[in-house]
């Protein structure tokens, strides 16, 4: 145990100051988008709001969630994270296990290794990547937004360096029992990873989530956006030329900055839903996934 020296105080004074901080740095923007949906159009017009509703009303998000194309675009978003998530951590997985054995057991191991690693750092550049999306048929589907994307490399070298910690004297033991490479994966190596497996679930939620890019050069209808790309063009581009005449007539009660305010709010709160759940195997697993053990 650790005595309690002034400088020691000082230090853990300054620390937990320094994080609370960083903290505070993080949520405060997302408590203004939320006061600022909550209020009047007036208040927000005014920039009068800080951290807390002036004037609380429900009228940006009643108009945001009867609209037809953002509650589309969200159930878009919705199964390409299902989707995504569910086919990377597939074929990560069996990316990962065979890369993460030795030469001897895996002839040009080396080699696929390095194929991979490739990847990150040369590519053929964003005409090529969409000529050879277009050129599968997949443009304006949502497999489009799926299988580019499925295998992300530092997902596997994450979760490769972490098969290489753990012990293999467990793998031995299931080829004692007749077990074969496909029962040591999905009986040991799977189950033993879940921090690693957590942290990389989470990445690749989040990545599909946020993603806006690909939605807005693979999908040549607005219709077929996914969420983010939908808050793309009406928040960035400011792009209100889909709405019919009943929703701009609608807009006289909503202030332009609450209505982008509410958007935003809701198109981050699955996240922010699920991350609590995953946090606690986040540190665990970037630790122990990002050296070999």
């Amino acid at each position: 145990m650790h005595l309690m020296t002034p400088g020691r105080k000082v230090f853990l004074v300054l620390n937990y100051t320094l994080l609370i901080g960083i903290g505070l740095l993080c949520l405060l923007p997302i408590v203004h988008i939320l006061a600022v949906s909550l209020s009047s159009k007036g208040a927000a017009t005014t920039g009068a709001v800080k951290l807390w509703p002036i004037e609380f009303t429900w009228s940006s998000y009643e108009y945001v969630l009867n609209r037809p194309q953002f509650l589309a675009s969200m159930w878009i978003s919705v199964q390409r994270v299902l989707l995504g998530t569910a086919i990377s951590m597939l074929l990560t997985l069996l990316t990962a296990y065979p890369l993460s054995k030795e030469s001897s057991q895996f002839r040009f191991r080396t080699g696929y290794a390095w194929f991979f690693v490739f990847t990150t750092l040369f590519s053929g550049g964003l005409i090529p990547w969409y000529v050879t999306v277009r050129d599968t048929g997949l443009v304006d589907t949502l497999w489009a937004l799926i299988i580019p994307n499925a295998v992300g490399v530092f997902n596997v070298i994450l979760l490769l360096n972490f098969f290489r910690g753990l012990p293999k004297e467990l793998e031995e033991s299931c080829f004692i029992d007749g077990g074969s490479y496909w029962t040591s994966l999905w009986k040991i190596y799977a189950p033993l990873s879940l921090p690693s497996l957590a942290t990389v679930t989470l990445f690749t939620m989040v990545g599909h989530w946020n993603s806006w890019f690909d939605g807005l050069i693979l999908m040549n209808s607005p219709d077929n956006y996914p969420l983010s790309s939908y808050l793309q063009t009406v928040i960035v581009q400011e792009d209100l030329s889909h709405m019919n005449a009943d929703q701009a007539a609608a807009m006289a009660d909503v202030s332009n900055r609450t209505f982008k305010a509410a958007q935003i709010f809701v198109g981050s709160l699955p996240i922010l839903v699920v991350y609590p759940f995953l946090q606690r195997y986040f540190v665990k697993g970037i630790v122990l996934g990002s050296v070999k053990g």
